[in-house]
């Protein structure tokens, strides 16, 4: 579990293709404090540590995490926000975050909003992929609050701290971001289904 609070960033170092797997080595200040076993955010994307050397630290994504998130688009170079995973007890500054990548979204504008910046991103909505106005989103790893959700669109604000401590700063209009909706509306439209289907067998 996260809370959507970026800790780190690291820079891909290199990506390894065995079968339909990705071996990705990142390069982080906070790689040498990681343990084999140990669970890291990568840009929203819950993925095991399998192995610490030299400042580094690899990870392996599956076909599955592949398919289901923006891992296919990196390359050497990227830069990818990190967040090790809560300590029970601690402050809960972000929202519940899973690590489960839900879809990716596509950034379609990128508008400067005196000192901050507001991002429109596209996304496909169903009935346990939704947004609300106000309520809580999960974009690469980043909690953040939503803004005039409308029809496949939505928006999120970005303040400065924001932009210089995530890769936010570094996006273009028409990049793919990693999103994972918020877990209560997730569950709460999940039972609120399945009653609507017990009450129709009646």
């Amino acid at each position: 579990m996260f809370t959507g609070i970026v800790e780190a960033l690291g820079i891909v170092e290199r990506i390894e293709r065995e079968g339909s797997n990705a071996h990705i080595t990142v390069r982080s200040p906070i790689s040498s404090a990681l343990r084999i076993d140990q669970s890291v955010s990568h840009d929203g994307v819950c993925l095991t540590v399998v192995e610490v050397r030299d400042g580094c630290h690899v990870v392996t994504a599956v076909e599955e995490t592949l398919r289901r998130s923006n891992l296919s688009d990196w390359q050497p170079g990227y830069v990818v926000n990190l967040e090790r995973s809560l300590v029970w007890g601690g402050r809960l500054d972000g929202h519940l975050v899973q690590g489960h990548v839900d879809d990716v979204v596509r950034c379609t504008a990128i508008k400067p909003q005196n000192g901050s910046w507001h991002f429109t991103f596209q996304y496909r909505p169903t009935p346990e992929h939704f947004v609300v106005d106000k309520g809580s989103v999960c974009l690469n790893g980043v909690s953040l609050t939503v803004v005039t959700p409308r029809d496949d669109l939505f928006s999120v604000a970005i303040i400065p701290y924001t932009w210089e401590h995530t890769n936010f700063c570094r996006l273009r209009e028409g990049d793919r971001l990693n999103v994972e909706f918020d877990i209560i509306g997730k569950y709460i439209a999940r039972y609120a289904a399945l009653y609507a289907s017990a009450i129709g067998r009646h």
